[in-house]
């Protein structure tokens, strides 16, 4: 996918860091928009669908965390990247965001160069997603779409969040295996994301309520694995 195919939509109540951000993104080649506030966001998410979202957390009208938990439930965005761009770098912003379905957490002040790298990093995935196998996987009474990014769970479906799914299809790759803590971290976010320690405890814990407590087993001090 070539970068002016790529669209990037920015959402920020500042007028100043909605021009330098994409001013620096507009000028690697990306196609960029850009909303004042958490409600024209969503507006401009569900039009524009963009493969990219860089999200403020405190804005008027709507804030960043109801604007991400929106967008993650819009038919056509469920895949989109989704990361927060905030001041706030305090524990409960992250653990917030994550639970609202964000893919990655960007702390501002941040340089222009060491933002546009960050956004390689996380479109870095589009690519990953378009080499991805094409196939259905069954694991007990989940059934696990890869192309679609969906889940049928004791003949419900539902769509998880994109690191949701993605910790899930691990997991359940190798039933009963240990995945240590540093591999899930790896495999599912990337060795370019650095995310906070308890980053996969929350997405284990939405899992838990959405598949069922019975399925993922904490292995104190290594990691979790998926049992039937």
């Amino acid at each position: 996918m070539k970068k002016s195919d790529i669209r990037i939509l920015l959402v920020d109540d500042e007028p100043d860091i909605l021009e330098i951000v994409k001013y620096n993104l507009s000028s690697e080649g990306y196609e960029v928009f850009t909303a004042k506030n958490g409600a024209e966001g969503v507006a401009k998410a569900k039009k524009k669908k963009p493969h990219l979202i860089i999200l403020d957390v405190m804005m008027p009208e709507m804030d960043g965390i109801e604007a991400c938990e929106i967008i993650r439930g819009t038919s056509g965005l469920e895949n989109t990247i989704i990361a927060f761009l905030t001041a706030r770098g305090e524990d409960y912003s992250q653990v917030a965001g994550f639970d609202a379905g964000a893919d990655d957490y960007i702390t501002k002040p941040i340089k222009p160069k060491v933002l546009v790298s960050k956004v390689k990093a996380l479109l870095r995935r589009l690519k990953e997603d378009s080499v991805q196998q094409d196939d259905i996987v069954k694991v007990g009474n989940i059934v696990i779409n890869r192309e679609e990014y969906k889940i049928i769970n004791n003949g419900q479906e539902m769509v998880l969040p994109r690191k949701e799914f993605e910790l899930l299809a691990l997991l359940t790759s190798k039933p009963s295996k240990v995945f240590k803590r540093e591999v899930i971290l790896d495999r599912v976010w990337g060795n370019e994301v650095v995310v906070g320690g308890r980053t996969i405890d929350v997405h284990i814990r939405k899992l838990r309520e959405k598949i069922g407590e019975e399925h993922f087993k904490t292995v104190k001090g290594v990691g979790y694995k998926f049992v039937l």
